[in-house]
């Protein structure tokens, strides 16, 4: 069995982590910025000496094709340059570098291949400059409107806007050069997995079925400010208090639950936030995540339970944003782990608790996605690390995944749970 090639995967790991690198093990390569831009050029420069031919849509996505031997729809494969501040070397960039190194090693190899291979590169995965996260995906899919985007204004320069950028960057191309149903085979995007499952039960590839449901709520808790030192206890109403009663009352219903639920409180702030004063609104945030909708709606269900008034404070709550469960086509994800099978790896199925370019285009083409293990668990941080020979792996079971869809006639869009 054919395998990529250690030495050029740590050469594309070390050349693409120079561009935003903080210093301190990581990057901050925001969107379209003069780093992401540099690694753009890097990339094209790569794919060119490939044989590849480049085109970019009207969101800047690139789309590096190498010729297959017949005139057939594109597997396409890659993922995203762009970071949060004081990100990692591997979320998003990895997909793009494993789907260079399986473009490469085809090309190097004389591998037989009928459809053509698209390594894509999507703008603004992130959304830490412009708001929000997977925003061209998104346009090309369908889920936002292209005006409002190009109107999104930068974190970074007051005033300036995505649209600015998209024009200064160069790299903004023709409408009809995105992603197409009917041009497209497939999209498998390879991602490290973000989390500790993989390496803690010792995984070398994670076969994603989907990504997970979600809700996001914000609570709100009304007192009455008063002086830290001449009000009773008995006589407050002390806002923050009520919240962290209800903090804990969420985390003990939610525990009960199921063991895959995940949720976090992200997001708090308290009103005056003056020490000597006692807090006479505070608002926090519940995220929580699961595969299966009638977890969430376990979730919901806890919510609604709260009571209106908690330690003499109103108490009031509004969702905030939320999305269902996508499930990838089901004979892609089949093809992912039989093809970690065929390399040796071991590796179980899981779901992907954050958001991916995949779950949207999964609405356009036959979707799936790999995961290779993440050191300790960490992401969005400079300490963020997959080792090489992780890397490699994932590299291998994306090019025997291609493989296997190149010599499959059609591929239905069907998943294993429609939701």
């Amino acid at each position: 069995m054919i395998s990529c090639n250690y030495e050029r995967m740590e050469d594309k790991i070390k050349t693409f982590s120079r561009f935003g690198d903080t210093g301190k093990g990581g990057i901050t390569r925001f969107s379209l910025s003069e780093e992401a831009l540099a690694a753009r050029k890097e990339f094209i420069k790569r794919m060119e000496a490939m044989g590849a031919s480049i085109v970019t849509d009207d969101m800047a996505n690139i789309y590096a094709t190498i010729a297959g031997t017949e005139d057939l729809p594109a597997i396409v494969s890659g993922s995203h340059m762009d970071s949060v501040r004081q990100g990692g070397n591997y979320d998003g960039i990895l997909g793009i570098l494993t789907a260079m190194e399986v473009a490469e090693t085809i090309v190097s190899e004389k591998i037989p291949h009928r459809h053509p291979i698209t390594v894509i590169v999507w703008t603004n995965e992130e959304g830490a400059r412009f708001e929000p996260a997977m925003m061209s995906s998104g346009v090309i899919c369908g889920k936002f409107l292209k005006e409002t985007m190009l109107a999104s204004q930068a974190k970074d320069i007051p005033g300036y806007t995505f649209g600015e950028a998209l024009e200064k960057s160069g790299y903004k191309g023709k409408e009809e050069n995105r992603l197409d149903p009917s041009k497209t085979k497939a999209l498998v995007e390879l991602h490290i997995e973000q989390g500790p499952v993989l390496e803690a039960e010792g995984i070398d590839i994670g076969v994603v079925e989907g990504v997970c449901g979600m809700i996001n709520y914000e609570f709100t808790f009304t007192g009455q400010a008063g002086h830290a030192g001449t009000t009773p206890m008995k006589y407050r109403k002390d806002a923050l208090y009520a919240a962290v009663k209800t903090i804990q009352y969420l985390h003990d219903e939610l525990d009960l639950i199921d063991n895959k639920l995940v949720y976090t409180t992200g997001k708090i702030s308290a009103h005056p936030n003056i020490h000597t004063i006692i807090p006479d609104e505070v608002k926090f945030t519940l995220d929580a995540r699961h595969q299966d909708p009638e977890v969430i709606k376990q979730v919901l269900a806890v919510i609604k339970k709260l009571p209106s008034v908690v330690e003499q404070c109103k108490v009031s709550y509004e969702e905030a944003w939320s999305r269902k469960t996508v499930s990838f086509t089901k004979e892609l994800v089949e093809f992912v782990e039989i093809s970690a099978k065929e390399c040796g790896y071991t590796n179980r199925r899981i779901y992907s608790g954050p958001g991916h370019d995949a779950q949207f285009a999964i609405d356009l083409v036959p979707t799936t996605m790999i995961f290779v293990p993440s050191a300790g668990g960490h992401s969005h941080c400079e300490i963020e690390y997959t080792p090489v020979e992780n890397c490699l792996k994932g590299a291998n079971v994306l090019l025997n995944t291609i493989l296997h869809i190149d010599k499959h006639e059609t591929i239905k869009n069907e998943t294993s749970k429609k939701r």
